[in-house]
């Protein structure tokens, strides 16, 4: 369950970020001064529309790694407009059973995708995506897939959106025993939605994350380390709401190891190095990561299989443009 986007994707100049007042490697809401950036990118000769939002990236790659038609499903608010029947359709091909929520008003959101030297700056207009309602997932359909899934994943870009949609999954998992899997997804969730992240925080069985997120969590819980395995240690151990499942931290670093933090103790896992020369972008690189890690968590397979199927996805993932990837995977 998340925020679909549509993402509006070009390569663009310093100069162009520096316009907009965007950073390298941000990942923001739109604010007014953000607006005009649309249209500028649509007028570019290199423009790329692909489906996008953080959850729904995930999902279509673990659907893309499982290869089992249906296995997966998506729940997200978005447009009666083209840019909607284009999500739609892009979930389908995708092999998701997607259950939109169709808002009569607002337009499917979109997402600037700035790629400069193969970094992606993110800047997402939720428009539709801002207006889910619980009462769209409790309505009996909607609410039978939450009762048939075994696993749930959203981002925490949801926060912003529709935290008591969360409550209710959250709680649901907690009281079925199901596996709970949420995203720090960006420093500003960590800063500006605290409240709502903490409140679904005991209930999050897998959290994810880079190392930026990371120290912004705990610079915002006042803890004093700037030491990744540290962090994902502390997030591991805060307090479960259930103790069915212990808790496990996920983080990536780039192309530096991976961080995982389980029952007291801390692995790291190689990622499989790219030459620079066959980086396309990094736009849904930890999306990917979070899809590989899921197609393997979901036939219970090892946190080491979870991991190394994780980096393989990823790896696909940056060397094109986009969250895109070939008709089949080649992982074995």
């Amino acid at each position: 369950m998340g925020n679909p986007l549509l993402d509006i994707s070009a390569v663009v100049d310093e100069d162009f970020l520096a316009k907009y007042d965007v950073k390298p490697g941000n990942a923001i809401l739109a604010e007014d001064k953000h607006l005009p950036m649309y249209d500028e990118l649509a007028s570019k000769g290199n423009v790329e529309y692909i489906a996008g939002g953080a959850t729904q990236n995930s999902i279509r790659v673990a659907q893309w790694m499982l290869q089992i038609p249906g296995a997966t499903s998506y729940i997200g608010c978005i447009g009666k407009d083209k840019f909607g029947e284009e999500m739609k359709k892009n979930a389908q091909a995708a092999g998701v059973n997607a259950h939109y929520y169709e808002d009569d008003n607002a337009p499917t959101g979109t997402c600037a995708v700035c790629v400069v030297g193969g970094e992606r700056s993110l800047i997402a207009n939720l428009s539709a995506a801002n207006c889910y309602k619980s009462e769209h997932l409790k309505r009996p359909e909607n609410w039978a897939l939450v009762e048939k899934a075994k696993y749930i994943y959203i981002a925490g870009f949801f926060l912003t959106v529709s935290p008591d949609s969360i409550q209710l999954v959250a709680e649901h998992a907690a009281a079925t025993n199901k596996v709970f899997l949420m995203n720090l997804s960006a420093p500003f969730i960590c800063e500006f939605f605290r409240d709502a992240q903490e409140k679904a925080l005991p209930y999050v069985d897998y959290i994810f994350g880079n190392e930026t997120e990371a120290r912004t969590f705990a610079k915002a819980h006042g803890w004093e380390t700037e030491n990744v395995e540290e962090i994902a240690l502390k997030i591991s151990q805060l307090p479960k709401a259930s103790g069915t499942h212990r808790r496990i931290t996920v983080v990536t670093q780039g192309c530096d190891p991976v961080v995982v933090a389980d029952d007291g103790k801390v692995k790291t896992f190689p990622v499989i190095l790219l030459p620079k020369e066959k980086l396309v972008d990094t736009n849904g690189a930890g999306d990917a990561f979070v899809g590989g890690f899921l197609s393997q968590l979901v036939q219970e397979k090892s946190i080491d299989e979870c991991v190394r199927a994780a980096c393989y996805a990823a790896n696909v993932v940056i060397q094109r443009s986009g969250c895109t990837y070939p008709e089949k995977p080649d992982f074995n």
